[in-house]
């Protein structure tokens, strides 16, 4: 209940703070921005995006220690956990958690949850790739002095020792650690819950020490998808008559990645991913109105795609936890 509690209290947080930057900015100019879009907004809502989600797909695929099931169940699967991960207070549990059920037909919990923690590294590791890549850019285009560089260094950081941590702590077995703690509890959940554990502990060890060329398919796959994502950047910015190189457009999708990591707890990042997005405009001499009517333009493009994750979430029902339980043991 606290964290229920917590979490919304973030979010309203992050609506405060949207709505501030609306005020400050203007509604108008905003508005004027998406009227330079024109029927160009039904277009970026699908494009470039199909490709990064498919390529989401890919890096998720190669993740399984076997064979994985098919492509058009694991591309449905994977956007009805993005939609109930960015909508629902269970966030990217929650998300988890309905993609390991929607799979339960094709691959046992024991397969999918590892897959997924897999899935997970390598994505975040690919993120730190294109943050630092954008450092780099940044390095060479901006001041090196300039706040902008300094706040992305700062970031990746941060997500370096994140992102090391979280694979020492596989290594260590960190699912089986945890049942262990719980257990000191009185929450163990049963011996078959536990051994579901050590299960989950020692295929991510397996995959990780024999399988390093699907571990770095799903990294390589997982970068192309940051990559098209920068272009995304671009063609926005193209369509809203404020066009900018390459690697301008690969800056401003790095920091955005670099907020995205630090930000992780806030539902969706509302109102952080603009104002950042805000502040980086800034810092690239571009203009405030523009920088947000950018973010809001993909804030349309993600509710389209929230809305096709429930579509296709609609003919399965939610399991319960005691359903989840069952399908573990």
């Amino acid at each position: 209940m606290k964290s229920r509690w917590y979490r919304a209290a973030l979010l309203a947080g992050g609506m405060a703070l949207l709505s501030y930057l609306v005020a400050r900015i203007g509604p108008a100019s905003v508005l004027a921005s998406f009227r330079v879009l024109s029927w160009r907004l039904v277009l970026v809502a699908f494009f470039p995006c199909v490709v990064f989600k498919l390529l989401d797909v890919l890096a998720w695929r190669y993740a399984f220690p076997t064979a994985p099931p098919p492509f058009s169940r694991l591309t449905s699967t994977l956007l009805a956990g993005q939609a109930v991960a960015l909508t629902t207070p269970t966030g990217t549990l929650g998300g988890d958690a309905v993609r390991a059920w929607m799979l339960r037909d094709r691959v046992s919990l024991r397969e999918s949850l590892p897959s997924l923690v897999i899935f997970k590294t390598t994505a975040s590791a690919a993120q730190g790739c294109v943050l630092l890549i954008g450092i780099l850019v940044a390095r060479w285009t901006l001041a090196p002095d300039t706040a902008l560089v300094r706040i992305m260094e700062l970031l990746l950081l941060l997500e370096t020792i994140g992102v090391v941590g979280f694979v020492a702590v596989q290594m260590r077995g960190v699912i089986g650690g945890g049942h262990r703690l719980l257990e000191r509890f009185g929450f163990s959940g049963g011996a078959a819950m536990g051994e579901a554990a050590e299960h989950i502990d020692q295929a991510l060890a397996t995959f990780y020490r024999s399988q390093p060329g699907r571990l770095a398919l799903s990294f390589v796959f997982n970068f192309l998808a940051w990559v098209a994502s920068a272009c995304e950047v671009w063609l926005i910015l193209y369509f809203l008559g404020q066009p900018v190189s390459p690697a301008t457009a690969f800056v401003i999708e790095a920091f955005g990645t670099g907020i995205a990591f630090a930000t992780f707890f806030i539902p969706g990042q509302v109102g952080v991913a603009e104002g950042g997005a805000v502040a980086t405009f800034i810092a690239l001499g571009l203009s405030a109105a523009t920088g947000l009517s950018f973010s809001l333009v993909r804030r349309v493009r993600e509710v389209t795609w929230i809305g096709i994750g429930f579509l296709l979430l609609a003919a399965r029902p939610i399991p319960s936890p005691t359903s989840l339980r069952s399908e573990a043991a």
